[in-house]
């Protein structure tokens, strides 16, 4: 792996944290992510199920993590990982597998057993217990067509034990995995700093005339040389107008003297997301509409990301965004101040102009694991990205932080990241020539 190894008591105490809240007598199964096929005998490059890779931290495909606490022999068979047998036709062609010994350090697993004994340990495990968890993706935002590995064994164990009764690992996997423990904040810390690293980076080196991708280019080149796995979710480079489009990712227009450049990208290190936005000028200058556009929407950042503290709720968090946000949305001259007195509530008018939420949880996934209507806690990562989005203008801006839920003030792990106006225009300009 790129990434250096995480301390495998994270992932002990994170089987502990689950076991704690499983009902008596049942038994867990979770399955690695498949392969995924891209075209002719070609694959995609293989991502762990980020559930997995949080209750074992192994990053391999074809390995199965079996839960029973309650099982009459203890240890033995309370926790029991099953992996893929590797051999010298292996080794050759696809390179290193975990050995029953490398995969045991690396989850603090002791029963590590090859995958072929799989089907047989767990019949006869399953004739013991009488709950079955299986686990699907409950992601808040997925819509997912294809089932995952995790998805079929559930269909098949329900077909081959109908008469157990049973469980969702998600509600159990929710709760633990919106609460980051140092370990996950460390590794989140990394994934920011290269995020920050390849920003100025960036700074450095955009000027007019340049495409889109080349941008991107210069973000892939610095997330690799630091040990990134690559791009958290697929970048967002978009020049003038593109910024308007939330989810642009052609990436593939040319940047233009005098536009803004949005882009939203995040370094993925050791599996876990980092999620930045900032706004640059193109050539170097923001111009003074540019410019008071930017700083209303840092004004809302600064105000909505004191307001994540332990005990506020999301829904309400984010509605007294938008009311601060329609203040600012005045003051630009894109609301009147009386059409917003006598607005529908349901229909908020600065929806015209920003549409999306303010924060979603961050972690193993980009958009994390979450109950949205969970209470705000400490150790919880939310990003914090507020925007306005003009298409009259060509202009977007969005500008998003990543920060930590503390018992007092949050903990940004963007802090050192450029974001005022003076900043950017120096960094850009102080290499201008170089």
């Amino acid at each position: 792996m790129k990434y250096q190894a995480i301390n495998s008591d994270l992932f002990k105490r994170n089987r502990e944290r689950f076991a704690a809240q499983m009902k008596p007598n049942s038994i867990a199964v979770f399955h690695s992510n498949d392969q995924m096929p891209r075209n002719g005998d070609c694959y995609f490059r293989y991502r762990q199920n980020s559930d997995m890779f949080y209750m074992t931290g192994l990053d391999q495909e074809e390995v199965v993590l079996v839960l029973y606490p309650d099982h009459p022999k203890g240890k033995e068979h309370s926790e029991m990982v099953f992996t893929k047998k590797t051999n010298e036709h292996i080794m050759i062609w696809e390179g290193y597998k975990y050995t029953k010994e490398d995969a045991a350090k690396t989850s603090a697993v002791a029963n590590i057993h090859w995958l072929e004994a799989f089907e047989g340990t767990l019949h006869s495990l399953l004739l013991m217990a009488d709950n079955i968890y299986v686990n699907t993706n409950e992601n808040p935002r997925a819509s997912v067509e294809l089932a995952s590995r995790d998805m079929r064994f559930a269909h098949k164990l329900k077909q081959n034990y109908p008469a157990h009764n049973f469980e969702r690992s998600q509600p159990i996997m929710k709760n633990l995995r919106m609460i980051k423990q140092q370990e996950e904040i460390d590794v989140m810390q990394k994934a920011c700093d290269i995020t920050d690293q390849t920003f100025r980076r960036v700074l450095s080196s955009t000027k007019p005339g340049m495409m889109e991708y080349e941008v991107e280019a210069n973000i892939i080149y610095e997330f690799i040389r630091n040990g990134a796995n690559g791009h958290a979710y697929d970048p967002i480079i978009a020049g003038g107008a593109n910024a308007c489009v939330l989810h642009y990712t052609a990436n593939d227009m040319a940047l233009k003297d005098g536009d803004v450049l949005l882009m939203d990208f995040g370094a993925e290190y050791g599996n876990y997301a980092a999620d930045l936005s900032r706004s640059i000028p193109v050539n170097g200058r923001f111009t003074d509409r540019q410019k008071a556009v930017y700083n209303a929407v840092l004004k809302v950042k600064k105000e909505a990301e004191q307001m994540l503290v332990a005990g506020n709720n999301i829904a309400a968090y984010h509605d007294e965004v938008g009311r601060i946000m329609e203040s600012e949305l005045i003051g630009l001259g894109l609301l009147d101040r009386e059409a917003v007195k006598r607005q529908n509530p349901e229909m908020p008018l600065y929806k015209k102009y920003f549409m999306h939420g303010t924060s979603h949880h961050l972690g193993l996934d980009v958009h994390d694991l979450n109950d949205p209507y969970a209470k705000i806690e400490a150790g919880m990562v939310f990003t914090c990205e507020p925007g306005i989005y003009i298409p009259a203008e060509n202009l977007g801006i969005r500008i998003e932080d990543d920060l930590v839920v503390t018992n007092g003030a949050p903990l940004n792990l963007m802090a050192n990241i450029p974001i005022e106006v003076e900043e950017i225009e120096e960094l850009m300009n102080s290499t201008v020539g170089a």
